[in-house]
């Protein structure tokens, strides 16, 4: 066989390699406050599976141009997203991810971070966390579900609205925990998962249980997906038990089983 033989017959096995080499790609979008876990199962699964994982990070609602909903709507593709639960619904209405995709994932509780080395303050009870915020000399608070649930109904449960809401103050797209630990504000709240991993803050706790905020993460294979079914898998691998330890690790709470979406 000629030399040129050789090339027609090998463009066509190339491409087919080609071609085999992209089905183990997946692109995932996802919010901030699954994403600690993340960072560490998704290299376990890629190696398992032999994929190539590529992370596009934005929060799951809001404004910025960063955020999930926008992304998608100006075109750029994603085979999974994983996001706050309710913004997901809204996604699912809309006719961005696949009818009966979504995979529960975890629960995120709200909690809170002063700069490191300030003196340490308990928000065990209401009424501890009703004094932490009334001599706090300022307040952050995220621009997603926990935000909306600390602006909008945590402050009036604490009959303290009048005289918190003009020290506390909207973050977009950065951590919470950031703008606390360079001295911007003195106290931050935002989900659980999502302080733990910023440094230069200390962590004071959950919201007390009778003003919890509960966030459901969950995640969902998109319309645009290249391959539906492994995508699919990368979520059953995210919400089984083998992975649960992880997730609790990084301020998640494990899905119960036979519950109701909290949103």
């Amino acid at each position: 066989m000629n030399k040129t033989g050789r090339i027609v017959i090998a463009l066509p096995l190339l491409a087919l390699f080609n071609a085999g080499v992209q089905a183990k790609e997946l692109t995932v979008m996802i919010s901030g406050g699954f994403k600690a876990a993340w960072e560490q199962l998704a290299p376990r699964f890629a190696a398992q599976e032999g994929y190539k994982i590529t992370t596009v990070s934005g929060p799951s609602m809001g404004q910025s141009a960063q955020a999930i909903p926008a992304r998608l709507a100006r075109g750029e593709r994603a085979d999974v997203v994983i996001m706050v639960g309710d913004a997901l619904e809204k996604l699912d209405k809309a006719g961005w991810v696949l009818p009966g995709s979504r995979v529960e994932l975890a629960d995120s509780p709200v909690g809170a971070v002063i700069k490191k080395g300030d003196t340490p303050v308990s928000i065990k009870t209401t009424e501890e966390l009703r004094t932490v915020l009334l001599r706090a000399r300022s307040v952050a608070y995220s621009d997603s579900a926990s935000g909306r649930y600390v602006s909008s109904q945590l402050f009036e449960k604490l009959s303290i609205a009048d005289r918190v809401s003009s020290k506390a103050r909207m973050i977009e797209r950065i951590p919470v925990a950031s703008v606390v630990a360079d001295g911007q504000y003195a106290l931050g709240f935002q989900q659980v998962s999502e302080l733990l991993p910023v440094p230069g803050v200390t962590f004071i706790g959950e919201l007390p249980a009778s003003v919890q905020y509960t966030t459901r993460f969950a995640g969902a294979v998109t319309k645009g997906a290249v391959d539906g079914q492994e995508a699919q898998k990368l979520l059953r691998y995210l919400s089984s038990p083998a992975v649960q330890q992880t997730v609790r690790a990084t301020g998640l709470k494990t899905v119960a089983k036979q519950t109701a979406t909290v949103q």
